[in-house]
């Protein structure tokens, strides 16, 4: 059976969805099965991975609010192991919509549970907003993922990113566990960066990667091609690292 994860964080970037489509692509390299649910409006995770989405027809706004099938939701990807439930800026008017819903929390969860057993690997990426959508993305999923940017201002929203997972976890989804924290735009050079990877440590302990991820020019590169790093760049800094940490989170998860 498939292990759903979130990757939320509700301050904007801090790398959640360049961590999602690069995470995604090595997974795939590592020969796992992945399908990405881009959950934000914006929908990057999906032109990221090659998705013209002017041109997609189901999408999780689709599915979310009952307008088709969850196997009508499911596109590949030009890359291969991957799929990905796309996104579109409808989404936005999917909070509206949902809210006379019958179990609205949970929509997501109903779309993707007949799927779940055809991969390795689900990933949801989040948009940085706590409506709807990012509470359906917590209750469907089994773990969260929160990439952390080296910033001190990334640290202040960490608290309320946590007590949000405490509630979702105490009203919604009581199997719902923290999968772990991955620094992201690390620069080892920088005082200010070592000393927040030592706090994040400090606090988090056993939760935090051992991976982080670099500061990398490949990373934003990468994705004016519409490509992860891997297929743009293997021997780039951006695309060791999800290596790296796809690696970690197998044995993690395993």
């Amino acid at each position: 059976m498939g292990k759903i994860i979130a990757l939320a964080n509700q301050k904007g970037g801090v790398g959640k969805t360049t961590t999602t489509i690069n995470l995604a692509a090595s997974l795939a390299a590592l020969e796992k099965k992945v399908l990405v649910v881009d959950a934000d409006p914006q929908a990057n995770a999906s032109s990221g991975l090659g998705i013209d989405i002017k041109k997609a027809v189901n999408t999780v706004y689709e599915g979310l609010i009952g307008k088709c099938a969850p196997e009508e939701a499911v596109q590949r990807t030009p890359f291969e192991n991957i799929d990905i439930i796309s996104s579109h800026i409808n989404l936005v008017g999917a909070e509206l919509e949902m809210v006379q819903m019958e179990n609205r929390e949970k929509r997501l969860r109903e779309l993707l549970h007949p799927i779940k057993d055809r991969y390795d690997v689900i990933l949801i990426d989040c948009s940085p907003s706590l409506g709807i959508i990012t509470v359906n993305a917590l209750t469907a999923t089994d773990s969260v993922l929160i990439p952390v940017q080296c910033e001190y201002f990334a640290l202040e929203g960490l608290s309320k990113l946590l007590n949000t997972i405490k509630i979702i976890k105490s009203k919604l989804n009581t199997g719902l566990e923290i999968q772990g924290f991955v620094l992201t735009m690390y620069d080892s050079r920088l005082r200010l960066h070592n000393q927040i990877y030592e706090e994040v440590k400090h606090h988090f302990k056993e939760l935090v990667f051992t991976t982080v991820v670099q500061r990398n020019i490949t990373l934003s590169e990468s994705q004016s091609h519409a490509k992860p790093a891997l297929m743009y760049d293997a021997g780039s800094r951006g695309a060791t690292n999800h290596i790296q940490l796809a690696q970690e989170l197998i044995e993690k998860i395993s």
